[in-house]
């Protein structure tokens, strides 16, 4: 039987869906059809209109379907338009320490957008006998007042929710939408504490209204799997979880691409490009995982994790801005944005001696935005992607390929302007354009501690072709056009995991600390629908803000084949490990030890120095797995073999022997676990006792037989 995974991102424009098969990963088919804004049911009819769509087309039957997610800007499109209720604040206290607590959550309305204002109404209740009785007069006062959902809050209520929880019962028997701080976070910090939950309450009824009927559709088409939500982070979540934390979905479609990056070309360390036709999201993939930070929203800080996307106005529709010798710019108009067809997608024989004309795509632009018109009187755009086919960098089978003879006769005009040639002038457009990438993807790998020489750049969405190969060849780094590039974002849906992270504000954790919040991550994701032989979990501590965080990540459904299907052999991984690590033969590397499907390799390299007198030696040990894919690279790494009985002692005598002391004090080694079918990695601990601790608990489940590998590289 046909075992389908379903995938839908609901866009500001259009509403894509794709059907992929869920033993060998290959793309089904895919549909689009417009975003219904404008329905009585809101986006949720476009996309329960693009399922049905799908499943027509390529014969889906409602028994096929493992696995069925979306992904959607609402909440996004929500506070940049304004389109929220208002929020009243119930915050409760006692003595001395409600004044703070009164301080703490007296937040101001927020400027969501320019102009787009979230109007906030502040109510304190005294803890006494009184209690229950005036937080219900508080809630009538907000009605009168016309707010549309309420925040409950209270110092503390990460350690003991109970008040929280008894505000929350009783507005919800007043009928009004609700959430509580310690809902959102586990942080200590009332204040951004309730400034995130204010922000998450303004969208809720909303959302909540959307997920019920898409929830409720899916439902009546026959479909059991249960509907699943992307998130900003790069996971899924249940929909009931939608309903109580809709903030969570805030910026969830860049993420959607970043996560079909990872799981369709199992990146470790990369930087994900989704390029499109205006704009171009990048953002940071390291060891597998991809770089979260919290969200600023309307210039506030919050304790929302999202991904680390940076937009940069630079995509395969942007526009050329021309001087008068030479090209001036280039961005951040699009064709899109003039509303006028790309040359190079256009027919050669409707360019017709063409001439310059200047245009302002909106009034207040520059007006020496360039593009040309055909004696026929048709105009066309002049941008990135012309510039691009011209140059060779686009190839036959990427999305943004075109007709290069189109490309080359709207550039003419503008070569012979610039008495140039026309290769000339692609290349100075590619220049111009690819440099603000450059700056946006070096801040990047610096951000992140990435190693360039090691680090792949990897290119999604419609325009990728016509940026990210002369992006890399700019940088002198490796690059990869992601397979079914323009419809990423939407197989990223298809494929990813149910996420979730807990945090908690402890001054020097001890393991039991660690090992708590390790299980209530994984209980977390459990309950948002990972299945728990699935899950796996990364615990990693900020010294510096007292904040452990536990990042817990599982599949609905047990995996049936690698995504890839193939079995390499030794030979071949070598040269896959002497191209990465750039040596010239695989002679200079070797396997030097293996368990299950994961090969440790190591490749040595003599650098020459100070004119060829001195030589470096420089030793690489990279994690390859049996399908070709480089798990974890790590200059200088060691390697300890040992097996479940002799784990404690032999992981402690590496960590000691591995401690280095410099001016901080000591500084403990990353730490990787490499079994036999994964790698856990404990890098993200700063003290020997808790990676002992909890690598102990990640062995758990081994057997006797099975060989464990230790990998520390210093930090």
């Amino acid at each position: 039987m046909l075992k389908v995974r379903i995938g839908i991102d609901v866009g500001g424009t259009f509403t894509d869906a794709v059907a992929i098969d869920n033993d060998t990963y290959e793309l089904i088919g895919t549909v689009k059809l417009p975003t219904t804004h404008t329905a009585k049911e809101g986006v949720a009819k476009g996309i329960i209109d693009v399922l049905k769509k799908l499943m027509d087309e390529y014969n889906i039957k409602p028994g096929d379907v493992l696995f069925i997610a979306h992904g959607t800007t609402q909440a996004t499109n929500a506070l940049l338009e304004g389109d929220v209720v208002p929020v009243g604040i119930i915050a409760a206290g006692r003595g001395i320490e409600g004044i703070k607590v009164k301080s703490d959550t007296n937040i101001q309305d927020i400027e969501l957008a320019p102009g787009k204002i979230l109007k906030i109404v502040n109510k304190y209740v005294e803890l006494d006998d009184e209690f229950e009785k005036n937080v219900e007069m508080k809630i009538e006062e907000l009605k009168t007042q016309e707010i549309g959902a309420v925040v409950a809050a209270q110092a503390f209520s990460v350690d003991d929710p109970t008040t929280e929880n008894r505000i929350i019962e009783i507005v919800e028997q007043k009928g009004l939408p609700v959430t509580a701080t310690h809902e959102i976070t586990k942080l200590y910090g009332l204040k951004i504490r309730t400034r995130t939950a204010a922000i998450n309450a303004c969208i809720l009824p909303k959302m909540i209204e959307t997920a019920n009927m898409t929830e409720e559709s899916v439902k009546k088409s026959g479909i059991k799997a249960p509907l699943m939500i992307m998130r900003g982070d790069g996971g899924v979540m249940s929909i009931a979880e939608v309903r109580k934390r809709p903030i969570l979905t805030l910026l969830s479609g860049p993420a959607a691409g970043v996560a079909g990056a990872l799981m369709y070309e199992k990146i470790s360390d990369g930087i994900f490009l989704e390029v499109g036709g205006t704009s171009t999201d990048i953002s940071a993939i390291k060891t597998g995982k991809v770089m979260v930070n919290y969200a600023e929203i309307g210039g506030h800080k919050t304790y929302l994790n999202s991904l680390d996307v940076r937009t940069v106005g630079i995509a395969g529709g942007s526009m050329i801005r021309l001087g008068d010798k030479d090209i001036e710019d280039v961005g951040p108009r699009s064709a899109h944005i003039a509303n006028l067809p790309y040359a190079v997608y256009s027919d050669p024989e409707e360019i017709i001696e063409p001439e310059i004309v200047y245009i302002k795509p909106k009034k207040n632009d520059p007006d020496n935005y360039v593009a040309i018109k055909s004696k026929n009187g048709k105009v066309f755009a002049v941008t990135v992607s012309c510039a691009a086919n011209v140059l060779g960098y686009v190839r036959p089978e990427d999305y943004a390929y075109g007709n290069v003879e189109a490309a080359r006769r709207a550039l003419e005009p503008i070569a012979k302007k610039l008495n140039k040639t026309v290769e000339e002038v692609a290349k100075k457009i590619m220049d111009i354009a690819s440099m603000k990438v450059i700056k946006v993807v070096e801040q990047l790998l610096t951000d992140y501690k990435l190693d360039k020489s090691t680090t792949v750049l990897v290119g999604g969405g419609g325009g990728s072709a016509s940026i990210v190969p002369y992006v890399a060849k700019m940088m002198g780094m490796d690059h990869r056009i992601a397979k079914n590039a323009q419809v990423i974002s939407t197989i990223g849906v298809a494929l990813a995991m149910v996420r979730e992270i807990v945090e908690r504000t402890i001054q020097n954790p001890t393991e039991k600390d660690i090992l708590s919040i390790r299980n209530e991550a994984k209980e977390a994701v459990i309950k948002s629908g990972a299945l728990e032989e699935t899950v796996e979990i990364y615990v990693e501590i900020d010294s510096q803000k007292n904040i452990v965080r536990a990042i817990a990540t599982g599949a609905t459904e047990l995996r049936s084949k690698d995504i890839l299907n193939r079995n390499l052999g030794r030979e071949e991984i070598k040269k896959i490990a002497a191209q990465s690590m750039k040596l010239e033969s695989a002679k200079n590397v070797q396997i030097i030890d293996e368990t299950g499907s994961m090969y440790i390799v190591k490749g040595i390299e003599n650098k020459k120095k100070f004119f060829g007198l001195l030589s470096q030696k420089i030793e690489s040990v990279m994690v390859i797995d049996k399908e070709g894919v480089i798990r974890l690279n790590k200059n200088n790494g060691k390697v300890y073999r040992t097996n479940i009985t002799n784990f404690e002692n032999y992981l402690n005598k590496a960590l000691e022997q591995n401690i280095f002391y410099g001016d901080g004090g000591a500084e403990i080694p990353d730490c990787f676990i490499i079994l036999p079918n994964r790698i856990v990695d404990l890098s993200g601990l700063i003290d020997k006792e808790q990676i002992i601790s909890l690598a102990k608990v990640e062995i758990g489940g081994l057997s006797d037989n099975d060989r464990i590998l230790i990998l520390l590289s210093k930090r």
